[in-house]
């Protein structure tokens, strides 16, 4: 069920991870927290809502979605009472899980700014603004520029900037990730007091 999830979703454009125990979610949390939890109760290791608390402890404020075998009303609200957003029972229809996660990250915020520095990605408009002026970008200018704010300073690999940019599966050549960043470096690094996209050999771009 987890492979599938994750290739289902990969394949419409999600950047997901796997883990098969609640204990490696945990270790992993510490490292990159993500937008949204897809989370089931019955782990081999622990009780998913046991990971849900670990979860919010940490101060992690992002929606969880429980999937799961178990339907009662008891399992739903103990479900909600943890820290739990959505509750979707097996067996279920893909497209259905597709809607409520897409819910969940429009509710959560997820689409909310991105800053980094005096740079702020709007993602409703699909814009970028500094110093005052507004560059318009294309959706995938907005999801390569967004990965680079996230983690202002740091090298981000070529790969990772491709599986963000583009749908799983497409044919990205090196080439066509070069030409975009030539192109946001045209539309936004040339915006009053805008950060600079450096090139980081062998590796890939960092937003400096």
């Amino acid at each position: 069920m987890r492979s599938l999830l994750v290739r289902g979703l990969r394949e419409e454009g999600y950047e997901v991870q796997g883990f098969a125990t609640g204990g490696e979610l945990l270790r992993k949390v510490a490292e990159v927290v993500p937008e949204l939890f897809v989370i089931d109760i019955g782990l081999p290791d622990t009780d998913g809502r046991d990971v849900c608390q670990a979860v919010r402890a940490q101060g992690v404020t992002a929606p969880v979605l429980f999937l799961t075998a178990r339907d009662s009303l008891s399992d739903r609200l103990s479900g909600f009472h943890v820290g739990g957003d959505d509750y979707l029972s097996k067996p279920f229809a893909f497209a259905e899980l597709l809607a409520r996660l897409e819910a969940l990250i429009r509710r959560s915020g997820a689409d909310r700014n991105v800053e980094a520095g005096a740079l702020v990605l709007d993602p409703a408009k699909h814009a970028a603004t500094c110093g005052g002026e507004t560059g318009p970008l294309t959706p995938t200018e907005f999801r390569l520029l967004a990965k680079l704010a996230a983690s202002p300073g740091e090298a981000i690999r070529r790969k990772a900037l491709i599986e963000t940019g583009w749908p799983h599966g497409a044919i990205v050549y090196d080439n066509t990730l070069d030409a975009y960043m030539a192109r946001l470096r045209r539309k936004v690094c040339t915006l009053p007091g805008a950060p600079q996209i450096a090139t980081v050999r062998g590796v890939g771009y960092s937003l400096q």
